[in-house]
């Protein structure tokens, strides 16, 4: 009897063993079916058939310019780039064998100069690279620069052509001049090279001149504490006709308190301000008016109305009657030497000290055009006054003052902004 159990339980372990065998087999061919379709295998298909990895590579290298490249701007872009592996070295040398320092990025992929180049010059740029695979790569380019048929420097300066003083403080009626030293036929080009800015922001435009000059003001005077930066970023610009900038020019300065002076006609008197305060009441003889042609020259002795500004100011001035067409043995020609001058226009117009017309001051013109002033006043006048202080006549007979005559502010901005060369 308990052979035939015994026997019995083991054909039932041993059904069961393989029910338990055919499920699990089954399980298995699913589970292996689904990662046959959907699952990413573990291992690369080239390391299961036997594969091996590619070996590191080497580095390679881009000059710009190329070699041989010629009359290259000097200002275009000047790099060594590895466009694989890394940066060794990187030596570039002008033609007299000048090093030229250069910048490069702090993963050692890129270089460039950290100077502009010159003109008419023949740079040689020598690279060297390392690779992946450890071993080094070199190459160069040898290349020249542009040389200009002319060049142009300009200067940075006041109405009066003085130039303007980094960190010094000018009036809140100061015009900007960039004055260039060769005549100009793309003035859109140069003037895409002037810029002028200031703290508190102020619009601003330029007007030229003349071929050579540009003026640069705002709308209204400046108000005072404002900080002009002015910069003539010329070097390696074409401005027409194979003329090229020579240098940059850059200037800042501060503008001061707001001096500004009224000389009226109807009341012979000068009327000084400051930031908006009566500061001083001056009697004044301003010019006595009509005219006189000498050699087919008409010219006027009217204090020319309009708003002006100080030039510049001297205390001996040898003032010549000559020098504007008038001479000095005629019946109203001059030579004298005057004191306490201060200069308003570029044709000689100044307020300054004239003993010889007390007399007139406040009642008559009898001056050639200039303000006439007494010792006092000249004196005081002459110490308050900074270039670019505001100096208005008014109610005067002849022509309105001109641009050309320091009138700058007497043009209306209307017109002023159709003087730009980029309007």
């Amino acid at each position: 009897m308990s052979l035939v159990v015994d026997r019995r339980l083991k054909v039932f372990v041993l059904a069961a063993v393989l029910l338990i065998t055919a499920v699990l087999g089954a399980v298995v061919s699913v589970n292996l079916g689904r990662c046959v379709t959907n699952c990413t295998p573990a291992t690369s298909p080239g390391a299961l058939s036997g594969d091996k990895a590619a070996p590191p590579g080497p580095a390679v290298l881009a000059i710009t310019p190329g070699r041989g490249a010629a009359d290259v701007d000097p200002l275009a872009p000047v790099t060594v780039t590895a466009t694989s592996g890394t940066l060794a070295e990187v030596v570039m040398v002008n033609e007299q064998g000048n090093r030229i320092v250069g910048i490069t990025t702090p993963d050692n992929t890129v270089w460039k100069p950290g100077v502009p180049l010159g003109y008419g010059r023949t740079y040689t740029v020598t690279a060297t690279a390392v690779g992946a695979n450890g071993a080094p790569t070199r190459q160069s380019s040898t290349f020249s620069t542009l040389t200009p048929s002319n060049q142009t420097k300009v200067a940075l300066t006041t109405t009066a052509g003085t130039a303007l003083r980094d960190g010094a403080t000018y009036g809140i009626g100061t015009v900007v001049v960039a004055h260039f030293d060769e005549p100009i036929t793309d003035k859109a080009a140069a003037e895409r090279q002037l810029s002028v800015t200031t703290s508190p922001p102020v619009r601003g435009s330029w007007y030229w001149l003349d071929d050579q000059n540009a003026h640069w003001r705002p709308p209204q005077y400046l108000s005072p504490g404002t900080v002009v930066t002015v910069e003539a970023n010329i070097y390696g610009a074409p401005l027409g006709q194979g003329l090229y900038g020579q240098e940059d020019a850059r200037v800042s300065f501060r503008i001061g308190d707001a001096h500004v002076s009224i000389a009226d006609d109807l009341t012979k008197q000068v009327s000084v301000y400051n930031n908006g305060q009566l500061v001083r009441t001056m009697p004044t003889s301003m010019g006595m008016g009509g005219s006189e042609t000498v050699n087919g020259q008409t010219i006027s002795f009217w204090t020319q109305r309009g708003i002006y500004t100080v030039m510049d100011k001297a205390d001996r001035v040898v003032m010549d009657s000559s020098t504007y067409g008038l001479p000095i043995n005629s019946r109203l020609g001059y030579r004298e030497t005057i004191s306490l001058a201060t200069r308003i226009s570029t044709d000689g117009i100044y307020l300054h000290r004239l003993d010889a017309t007390v007399w007139a001051q406040g009642n008559t013109n009898v001056s050639h055009g200039c303000l006439n002033l007494n010792a006092d006043n000249a004196r005081w006048f002459f110490d308050f006054s900074v270039p670019g202080d505001v100096v208005e006549v008014r109610n005067t007979g002849g022509e309105p003052l001109k641009v050309w005559q320091n009138g700058d502010w007497s043009m209306p901005w209307d017109k002023w902004l159709q003087g730009s060369a980029l309007s």
